[in-house]
């Protein structure tokens, strides 16, 4: 009997496809930064490290919710949930009994998961939630940096499409309605941290996701600085748009929605690739499944059942394309879907697309 659980991973997914021949720019190797949090951005890096570019993470430290909240407010912890998965993401070996032990969650004290529990405390051992991560990133012998994009105990509002404000990321992650805008709440909108905007200016591409948009990936352009870096460094950019809807603060948007939300928070003329997912070529007066606001199934059992095992694909078409294109990023519509879990992004898709998108900004005549 197992008295212990951990969260699902594309481990499994990443060692079928194997390495690819790595992608470099000239006499050094090339170097990425994914910008995000959550699920979504342990696949960017993943993909990436499968690639063999130079990763590094930058994090948001707006989470409240869960394991990682209960620990803020009791220890007064900065947030490790969303570190604790890009430090899995980054082992070097998945199959490490440490690494896998660090992603364990003990459901019979609260939900806490040992990597939070390490974090917090080496936190509190050393003074520094930087050192904290440099300890568990030599523990995992990690392939890559986490850096947290602010040590500020931030707290996220925003604002619904129905006009309601809320506090709090847990609270917004789970809203009723779709949300239209987010913000820091003063008067701590947060310091940047050093090494955040180092390995963003040092950067060959940005990637932006994919993950939860407004409550992962957009706080950490919150943060002041974070934004300007993104514009002076000398990266591509590229958002991947999630493939499907399964929380209140993006429900029903669509994929140019996504966009307009990242340009409406500082990201307008910095985006320059945007990924997004479909299983049907797109073409004039055309549409695809994501054009319909129907819902899905998980998996391929149509009998599966309950509003809770079914997801709303993100909306994409032909002409709204053109539309996210005419503020300036290129849109690549691929299949992005994992078969059996459509909600998951397919490893070989995903590193198809971002190999293509690497030696784009690697070109000379770019």
């Amino acid at each position: 009997m197992r008295h212990f659980s951990y969260e699902p991973s594309n481990t499994e997914a990443f060692d079928a496809i194997g390495a690819a021949k790595p992608v470099s720019g000239g006499e050094r190797p090339a170097h990425a930064v994914v910008i995000g949090g959550g699920t979504g951005a342990p696949m960017s890096i993943r993909t990436l490290l499968s690639m063999g570019v130079s990763t590094s993470a930058v994090v948001a430290m707006a989470d409240d919710g869960g394991s990682t909240g209960e620990l803020r407010a009791a220890a007064d912890a900065t947030p490790p949930g969303d570190v604790r998965k890009c430090l899995a993401a980054f082992a070097s070996d998945p199959a490490d009994p440490l690494t896998k032990a660090f992603k364990y969650r003990f459901e019979f004290a609260n939900n806490h998961t040992l990597g939070n529990l390490m974090i917090a405390a080496l936190e509190d051992a050393t003074g520094s939630f930087p050192q904290a991560i440099r300890i568990c990133e030599d523990l995992l012998h990690a392939r890559g940096h986490v850096h947290p994009s602010t040590l500020d105990k931030v707290v996220l509002c925003g604002r619904t499409r129905d006009g309601h404000t809320v506090e709090g990321q847990a609270l917004l992650s789970h809203s009723r309605t779709a949300l239209e805008s987010v913000w820091l709440k003063a008067p701590n909108t947060g310091t940047p941290y050093p090494g955040a905007i180092k390995a963003i200016c040092e950067a060959d591409l940005i990637v932006l996701g994919p993950g939860s948009l407004f409550t992962s990936i957009i706080p950490n352009l919150l943060v002041p600085g974070v934004l300007e870096a993104i514009q002076s460094s000398r990266a591509k950019t590229l958002f991947v748009c999630s493939l499907a809807d399964m929380q209140g603060e993006t429900w029903g948007l669509s994929a140019e929605e996504h966009v307009a939300a990242l340009e409406d928070h500082g990201l307008a003329g910095m985006l320059d690739y945007v990924l997004v997912h479909t299983d049907h070529p797109l073409r004039p007066g055309g549409s695809t499944p994501g054009v319909h606001p129907r819902l899905i199934p998980l998996g391929r059992d149509e009998s599966a059942g309950t509003i809770s095992s079914r997801v709303r694909p993100v909306r994409i078409s032909y002409e709204s394309a053109r539309r996210i294109q005419q503020t300036g990023p290129v849109v690549i519509a691929r299949d992005l879907a994992d078969p059996n879990r459509p909600t998951w992004h397919d490893p070989r898709a995903l590193r198809e697309a971002f190999t293509g998108v690497l030696k784009l900004c690697l070109s000379p005549q770019i």
